[in-house]
């Protein structure tokens, strides 16, 4: 067993538990991608439409306010995000009132992915879902009036019930990384190099000092040439002694590279830019603000979306109306230069109705008094030379 076990590689579980306790809690990249994609996400503001207006006061926007005592609603969206991109899932638990006439739920919760067991019907289309905690299971009836569960998953090409998360995509680079930190550890611990040596050669070639002398010298490299007071003091060295500096050899700091290495893939499976995360030797980006706005646009802002529109959907199965949940672009920071430029361009489009710029906009279609969308008038629109026509 030993011979044929000899130079493989040993590589952790890859279950929720192992990969969030070793991509997570135990490694800091992991950890900082998490933290900044969920933490963007759930701060960009969020907007509620349909195709006649924008809503400032709606039931929907009350309970995503205050989704339940314990959280509010950067708290709930944070943790859902956090849950999808350790996972690959994301649970909202819907909880409703005794009599069931509320346009809404009365209350919002996410649930932990790791608990969660989706229970496939005949049909192949989850039926229920078990939530085990402390060894009790709880059951969710997908098949009744409103669905209890919005379940929200990433991609995965090879499962139909659950996602893919980054988190399971970086595994390796997660662990050759926890790996370079354990051996930078075991190095400190075992085999750390001092920054020089004294080599002591006496005049008749013997090159032992006396316990009074090794005592003595000793003591004076702790008094005159340690801390910081001491920082850059001369050392005057008696006959026989000599300084030998140390260093890291090649081998030794080639690991630096491969740490370096593995966080840079790390950082590329959750779309941040290494650059964001201060990771040497990546020039991707030409400035840190061209690095940020390219992390939301790529990154950020798909999730958001994906997110909202699931989201919205599932609420407007409770309410009854069709409702569209999204990103209010136009108070994204990051965003700013771009939308200006969409304005712009926008509106200088002669040949588009109002309403139409409107949609390319992302605002509720304009309409008159009687609900018709407003059309432009005949003056404004394009036709062509007098022969054409």
């Amino acid at each position: 067993m030993a011979l044929h076990s000899n130079g493989r590689i040993s590589w952790s579980p890859r279950d929720s538990a192992s990969l969030t306790r070793n991509g997570f809690s135990g490694n800091p990249v992991g950890f900082r991608c998490v933290k900044m994609i969920a933490e963007a996400a759930a701060s960009l503001p969020l907007i509620l439409q349909d195709r006649q207006q924008r809503y400032d006061m709606h039931p929907v926007l009350d309970l995503l306010a205050r989704p339940n005592p314990l959280q509010g609603r950067a708290e709930l969206l944070e943790a859902l995000y956090a849950q999808i991109l350790l996972t690959g899932d994301g649970y909202l638990e819907a909880v409703g009132d005794s009599t069931g006439t509320a346009e809404v739920p009365a209350e919002l919760y996410v649930l932990r992915s790791d608990r969660m067991q989706l229970v496939p019907g005949t049909d192949g289309w989850p039926k229920a879902y078990d939530y085990a905690v402390n060894g009790r299971k709880h059951r969710f009836n997908m098949r009744g009036e409103l669905p209890p569960i919005c379940h929200i998953r990433a991609f995965h090409p090879q499962d139909d019930h659950y996602g893919l998360s980054p988190m399971q995509a970086a595994a390796q680079a997660l662990e050759v990384h926890n790996a370079a930190s354990r051996w930078s550890k075991a190095l400190l611990d075992n085999a750390a190099r001092p920054s020089g040596a004294l080599v002591y050669q006496g005049n008749d070639g013997q090159g032992s000092l006396s316990s009074d002398q090794y005592d003595r010298l000793q003591a004076e490299m702790a008094q005159y040439h340690q801390g910081a007071g001491n920082a850059g003091r001369p050392m005057l060295l008696e006959g026989g002694l000599d300084w030998k500096p140390m260093g890291f050899s090649p081998s030794d700091m080639e690991f630096q590279k491969t740490k370096d290495s593995a966080a840079r893939e790390i950082a590329l499976a959750f779309g941040v830019p290494p650059m964001l995360l201060g990771v040497p030797g990546d020039a991707t980006y030409a400035n840190y603000q061209e690095a940020n706005r390219a992390f939301y646009r790529l990154t950020v802002l798909p999730l958001v979306q994906k997110v909202a529109g699931r989201l919205g959907d599932f609420l407007a199965q409770h309410s009854g109306a069709p409702l569209d949940l999204r990103v209010d672009l136009d108070q994204v920071p990051a965003l700013s230069g771009e939308r200006d430029a969409q304005w712009k361009r926008v509106s200088a489009a002669a040949f588009l109705s109002v309403s139409e710029k409107r949609a390319l906009l992302g605002l509720p279609v304009e309409t008159t008094e009687t609900g018709e969308a407003t059309k432009t008038s005949e003056a404004e629109t394009p036709v062509g030379d007098d022969d054409e026509t």
